[in-house]
């Protein structure tokens, strides 16, 4: 899938250090955006591993001719499975809002704070006059908690058969040939008082799975 605000995100993320030590990456600034590594993978499904269901989640629509595959997003430990759980509702909010062109939709900011906000927007405004088609799988989610309810999540993404597709030419594209279509995507969470695990930092490394 043409990643048309990639620079922009590139550019956000150096702003932010990121402490990749699972991905063999590196930072030092001590920034309560660090990401150590995200160390626990995805295990079996658990009954009990489901989202709070007191709390008013904003409906989230991707758009008819685009599809997102999320395999093996679930774990048997109830507290991943809630950052898994929201941090895949933040990506699918990401594709939403481009299907809807509307980079101030709600259920981006519901799931996302500072540059992780400031990310999402970027990449929606990127499309404009684009839509999305095709299917993107999302996999290898891996979580962990760490202290004071912050916690990591690193996923891989198969952009390989998504495309962006002009909205007056319909003409379509896919990932810039001599990039990888296989893209890891680092993150930052913390836990909300609502109970909600908000993403508050973005990395993206292309060929990075």
């Amino acid at each position: 899938m043409a990643r048309r605000s990639m620079p922009a995100l590139a550019a956000l993320a150096a702003t932010t250090t990121l402490l990749l030590t699972a991905c063999g990456g590196s930072g030092s600034d001590g920034s309560s955006d660090e990401i150590e590594g995200a160390g626990k993978g995805a295990g079996k499904p658990s009954a009990t591993a489901s989202k709070s269901s007191d709390v008013d989640r904003p409906k989230i629509t991707l758009p008819e001719s685009f599809k997102a595959d999320f395999a093996g997003w679930t774990d048997s430990d109830p507290k991943i499975q809630s950052i898994l759980d929201d941090g895949k509702e933040r990506l699918r909010g990401t594709y939403a809002a481009i299907g809807e062109a509307d980079p101030k939709a709600d259920y981006l900011a519901f799931y996302s704070a500072r540059s992780a906000l400031a990310t999402g927007e970027e990449w929606v405004k990127g499309y404009k006059g684009l839509t999305i088609t095709g299917e993107v799988k999302a996999y290898s989610p891996q979580a962990e908690i760490r202290e004071k309810g912050r916690a990591t999540l690193f996923y891989c993404v198969d952009e390989s058969k998504g495309y962006s597709k002009d909205l007056k030419t319909g003409k379509k594209e896919g990932t810039p040939e001599g990039e990888s279509p296989k893209v890891q995507y680092r993150t930052a969470l913390e836990k909300g008082d609502n109970g909600v695990w908000k993403t508050t930092s973005v990395e993206t490394d292309p060929g990075g799975c």
